[in-house]
């Protein structure tokens, strides 16, 4: 497993927005002796927002409340009360005890009324195959592979990620932005020629024509293709301390491996992370924020929602005076 660990203080919502951003599983802890709070529900909503399929609530330090049965069902009955209002589409309850070990690793004989599993049993077997996109194929190219050695003299490859999609060899795609049309010659991945290629991984593909293609270009299939355009709305989150987000800002924005220029053209409003109500009275975002926003590039961008590909779905927003990430987006439907 690769953990990160993210506070639940509200100064560090950035930090669990990044770290929520490719995990597929949240762990939320909460206190049975508080049960649920603000903390609580912040995490639950960011888990929410970056479209993480299974979340985990451990009820810890049951052996300070003598592991009483009540107390657990209490908690579980007010998270979900919260949780009806959010987009999770698999939630486990857990009663432990992470001092003394109860249903950590195994069940614990402290809570005979708990008949589901461990922490531990639950991460070992959950299964998040289906979280990959493999309806939409979607190439983004990363580089072009042009060795000029004696041995590969006429090589012109392609490398970059899978971001969706299966690709195979034979098949007929589609290169944007320009439109043009080929079939894929090979797919390699180091000294191995590949049959096919799936997200997420990264290969180097050769196609049949000699087509004009550049980092940034999005290799897709022609009765398949993402949105293009250069308008998008998403939600942000602001990670900068020291600037501010409002309307007419300019800044960098990447895009899988896009990099284009950047307008705010409208703040629609904000989110109380806590209580998840609307604010439309103070639109200029600060550290830690959370809003609706639309964006004008300053060329088109190839995307998916974020509910539908998060890799396609998403972007960070660039500083282009001090190169510093200062924000990240889920794009939203059209």
């Amino acid at each position: 497993f690769i953990i990160a660990d993210t506070p639940g203080h509200i100064q560090y919502t950035r930090n669990m927005v990044t770290g929520a951003s490719t995990a597929n599983l949240a762990i939320v802890l909460i206190d049975a002796r508080k049960g649920v709070i603000e903390q609580t529900c912040r995490h639950a909503f960011i888990a929410s927002l970056l479209q993480i399929q299974h979340v985990v609530i451990c009820v810890n330090k049951m052996d300070l409340v003598d592991y009483k049965e009540e107390v657990f069902d209490g908690i579980v009955a007010d998270f979900k009360d919260f949780a009806s209002r959010l987009n999770v589409p698999h939630i486990d309850f857990i009663p432990i005890s992470a001092l003394n070990g109860d249903n950590v690793v195994d069940k614990s004989e402290n809570m005979p009324w708990y008949q589901g599993s461990s922490l531990l049993y639950t991460l070992e077997t959950v299964y998040i195959g289906h979280e990959f996109n493999h309806v939409d194929p979607r190439f983004s190219v990363q580089w072009v592979i042009r060795p000029q050695s004696k041995e590969h003299h006429d090589f012109r490859g392609f490398g970059g990620r899978v971001v969706g999609g299966v690709f195979k060899k034979g098949d007929e795609v589609m290169v944007l932005p320009s439109g043009f049309t080929t079939r894929i010659k090979g797919i390699h991945e180091f000294e191995n020629e590949l049959e096919e290629a799936f997200s997420p991984m990264s290969v180097a593909l050769t196609l049949e024509d000699e087509i004009d293609i550049s980092r940034g270009d999005m290799i897709v299939k022609p009765n398949n293709q993402p949105s293009v355009g250069q308008d998008v709305e998403a939600m942000v989150c602001w990670f900068s301390e020291s600037a501010t987000l409002q309307p007419g800002r300019k800044l960098g924005l990447r895009h899988t491996s896009r990099d284009v220029k950047a307008i705010v053209k409208e703040i629609r409003y904000k989110v109380d992370v806590n209580t998840l109500h609307k604010i439309e009275d103070d639109l200029e975002m600060r550290l830690n924020d959370i809003g609706r926003v639309v964006l004008r590039a300053s060329n088109p961008l190839f995307f998916d929602p974020y509910t539908r590909n998060r890799l396609t779905g998403s972007f960070i927003l660039v500083d282009e005076m001090t190169n510093n990430t200062v924000g990240a987006g889920m794009i939203l439907e059209r």
